[in-house]
């Protein structure tokens, strides 16, 4: 049964019909049929994303019908590229409760940028086809499952701080990347009616080609260099020095990324909570090592930093990676293709996010 099946099933009164989204208008549907609600209902803003690889207009209905149990709920749709941290910093100033990020990662990601230094936390609901950061949090990933949560949380409120990185002023929740990630990750964007349909298998045809095309013959190069200060495994306490690649993935959490339900392990030492990033370092992109280094990724047990084109940069607060023969370097963070830049420096937010989940 699907999604909004099970939701029209478990909340049989008829969704309103849709209409077009009102920044911040409050929401006229009746109270769904739901446990008794406290006295004072908590403001919940739900951002939804409308373009999101799993939302449509009846589960957004259905969704915002059901939370209408627990909470005092309005809806907004985003608009445009940026358009969530806009309505976030509204909303943080406007007093709500909590805000809620219905969509994917990219959604999840403007509205902790909108959300960044203020009380009010985010939630998640999943709308994309990882759904990376809510699951760090302990969000299920099925929607269903993940509003019957949300619902759960009106009975045990209790926000807690978690850090984010940032990239040349942008933060992310869980993960960024320069090179091969990077370039799979435009070219996914790029056609988002095969990234709905197909989902992780289309990331990983999409790197395959892409490593074909770009990897084999001349791959842009790149050198990573930690703070002079800071320890450094990757060159033995020389925190200054500068390695050469072709890849790097910097990780704010763990896991990096899911394959359906697996979760994918790259970077080790990454947490939410630890006051430091984790990342690491491809040193070179071959035919005969990429077979073994997908098999890390994707196995049990198997470690990706025990690769032996992989250097593992374990923690750190600060990082800089730039280009090394002139050519611009693609940039991800969070799953969203930022462009091609030829300097990324990374450091880290501690304890800058509220969340609830």
């Amino acid at each position: 049964m699907g999604s909004g099946a099970r939701l029209a099933a478990e909340h049989p009164r008829a969704a309103p019909a849709a209409r077009p989204a009102e920044p911040l208008s409050t929401a006229q549907e009746p109270a769904a049929l739901e446990p008794p609600a406290p006295a004072s209902k908590r403001r919940m803003l739900i951002i939804v994303n409308p373009y999101a690889a799993t939302v449509s207009d009846r589960l957004r209905h259905l969704v915002v019908y059901a939370l209408q149990g627990r909470y005092e709920v309005d809806a907004v749709d985003t608009e445009a590229r940026g358009h969530a941290t806009e309505i976030c910093r509204e909303a943080a100033l406007e007093g709500y409760d909590v805000v809620v990020a219905f969509g994917g990662d990219g959604t999840v990601n403007e509205a902790a940028n909108g959300l960044l230094g203020s009380s009010t936390p985010l939630c998640c609901l999943p709308g994309g086809s990882a759904n990376v950061f809510g699951r760090m949090l302990g969000i299920p990933g099925e929607l269903v499952d993940a509003t019957e949560h949300v619902l759960g949380l009106a009975d045990r409120w209790s926000p807690r701080k978690v850090d984010l990185g940032v990239v040349n002023g942008r933060c992310f929740t869980f993960a960024s990347g320069l090179g091969l990630d990077a370039n799979v990750v435009e070219r996914v964007d790029a056609n988002p009616r095969l990234k709905a349909r197909l989902g992780p298998y289309y990331f990983t045809w999409v790197a395959v080609g892409t490593f074909v095309r770009r990897y084999l013959l001349r791959e842009a190069l790149l050198e990573v260099q930690r703070a002079a200060h800071e320890r450094s495994d990757v060159t033995g306490g020389d925190g200054g020095h500068a390695h050469r690649g072709v890849t790097a993935i910097v990780q704010n959490g763990a896991p990096f990324t899911y394959f359906k339900d697996r979760p994918i392990h790259i970077a080790e030492g990454a947490a939410l909570d630890s006051g430091t990033l984790a990342g690491v370092l491809l040193r070179r992109a071959t035919p005969a090592g990429m077979p073994s280094l997908a098999w890390r990724a994707v196995a049990r047990g198997a470690r990706v930093v025990q690769h032996r084109q992989v250097s593992d940069l374990e923690s750190f607060t600060q990082l800089t990676v730039r280009s090394i023969d002139g050519r611009p370097l693609p940039l991800q963070a969070d799953g969203d293709y930022l462009g091609e830049v030829q300097e990324a420096r990374y450091s880290i937010l501690p304890r800058a996010l509220n969340v609830i989940a």
